[in-house]
């Protein structure tokens, strides 16, 4: 059956083969002309960021190990340090590893943003971005950040400063105002004190504005001694030095101490007493174990002396006096004597007799 005319294709819509093959040899050919044209560039432009990125990953990675070797250095140091004879009053290995270790972490983590924020800059400036409008936001919104986290900031910056300018570490006493007690960690946020109960104090580093370091330099020891306005001066200042002689020269004492016991003078006089002020130089946070035992030695030594301390036992050559035996009996008594006007005032009324007795009516 012959097809209807209207379903037999028209000539115009049929396809001609060499059209199509002349059109996909001008695609080709535009296209291998664009990549000839432009393949130096991207080629040049690859090298490019490859370069950047190669360079930014090897100048990290020597930086990073550059410090690594800078805090294994000074660890080794502190240690070889601790192992003399006075490694414990020269340096604190856990302090000084703390420290070094919490510095080396600042300077990788600064170094890694520089560098890695320097190359991704130079990535997109390469690829032809404009970044001046992201500079701008970054900007913008490094500013928002920094002020709703302005606690956080202060308490890294003044953690940062703390440990570069050393003015504590682990194993230090200090005071800090909203807490004292000694330094367990520090860190870049938080300093971690214990106090003198066994407390722990969590101390933000933003919020300390003065630091007091029991635990640097030396330390001073004194001791008040009370003694009787009688007592001899000269003779108290000879104890007080023959206990110190023999006092720096024991264990541990003599590393303790770092200066002579002196007898300063006369802090207080008073009608029943006399203060004598007796200081010591000593190596720091043992000024209180040292005024503890200079109490005990001069306490044994004026006891022996028979220098009177006040609040202390009476020497032997003071005896007291006896007691009067009329102090405890009481004074005589009107009320013994029972014809005595108050001994009848306190006789008890006579009852009325039964008989005979008036009586009241209405």
């Amino acid at each position: 059956m012959p097809w209807p005319a209207a379903l037999l294709p028209l000539a115009a819509d049929t396809p001609d083969p060499a059209a199509s093959v002349k059109e996909a040899h001008e695609s080709v050919t535009n296209a291998a002309s664009f990549i000839e044209e432009n393949w130096a560039g991207w080629l040049y432009l690859g090298l490019k960021i490859l370069l950047i990125l190669v360079i930014a990953a090897a100048l990290r990675s020597l930086v990073r190990k550059s410090l690594t070797k800078l805090i294994t250095r000074m660890n080794r140091g502190a240690e070889a340090v601790e192992g003399m004879a006075l490694g414990g009053l020269l340096v604190n290995a856990e302090r000084r590893r703390q420290r070094s270790e919490a510095i080396g972490s600042v300077l990788r983590s600064v170094a890694s943003f520089l560098i890695l924020g320097t190359a991704s800059l130079m990535v997109l400036g390469a690829l032809g971005i404009n970044l001046g409008p992201l500079l701008a936001s970054a900007g913008v919104a490094g500013v928002a950040i920094g002020f709703g986290a302005r606690n956080l900031v202060t308490d890294f910056l003044s953690g940062v400063f703390m440990i570069l300018e050393d003015q504590y570490g682990v194993g230090d006493k200090i005071d800090a105002g909203v807490a004292s007690g000694e330094v367990v960690e520090v860190g870049l946020r938080v300093t971690k004190l214990r106090g003198d109960n066994g407390e722990i104090w969590y101390v933000r580093n933003g919020e300390i504005k003065r630091i007091g370091n029991l635990s640097q330099g030396w330390a001073t020891a004194g001791v008040d001694i009370q003694v009787k306005p009688t007592e001899s001066l000269p003779r108290v200042r000879e104890v007080v030095g023959s206990v110190a002689d023999a006092m720096a020269k024991e264990t541990p004492w003599d590393e303790r101490l770092w200066g002579p016991v002196e007898v300063l003078g006369l802090e207080e006089v008073l009608l029943a007493s006399m203060t004598v002020r007796v200081s010591a130089k000593t190596m720091p946070g043992q000024q209180f174990a040292v005024e503890r035992e200079l109490r005990w030695r001069i306490k044994e030594a004026f006891d022996e002396a028979g220098i009177g301390i006040i609040g202390g036992l009476p020497p032997a050559d003071e005896e007291e006096a006896p007691a009067d035996p009329s102090a405890s009996v009481a004074p005589p008594s009107a009320l013994a004597n029972p014809a005595s006007p108050q001994a009848q005032a306190t006789a008890p009324i006579p009852a009325p007799a039964a008989s005979g007795s008036p009586r009241i009516t209405k």
